[in-house]
């Protein structure tokens, strides 16, 4: 249950569409999957807030997720994708990207 700006981790991975369901959440993070904060969490009942830090191994690869906000209820997908944020992708700085530009032109 949602206590205030706390939600249990199983119910939030649901409720965000990490996972298709609330029991492949619960599987998730007992085996392990799941880490809070860089603290290895093996509990569905425990809680998430907005702000915390989730890295979780998925078939797919491993993602890394920032609890933006909680949900009532497992809403649309354009809900849920407003629930966490991303990091950004790694960026080239300005040198790098002005020598690939540079051997770029070079080998044209």
């Amino acid at each position: 249950m949602t206590a205030g700006n706390r939600q249990r981790l199983d119910k939030w991975l649901w409720f965000a569409r990490i996972v298709k369901t609330r029991d492949a959440a619960a599987t998730l993070i007992e085996a392990g999957h799941v880490r809070l904060n860089r603290n290895k969490v093996t509990k569905p009942a425990h809680d998430v807030k907005p702000g915390d830090v989730l890295t979780i191994v998925l078939h797919s690869g491993v993602r890394v997720l920032k609890v933006e906000g909680l949900a009532p209820r497992r809403g649309p997908a354009s809900a849920a994708r407003l629930l966490y944020r991303e990091p950004d992708a790694p960026r080239t700085d300005a040198a790098n990207a002005q020598k690939e530009d540079a051997s770029a032109a070079g080998n044209c």
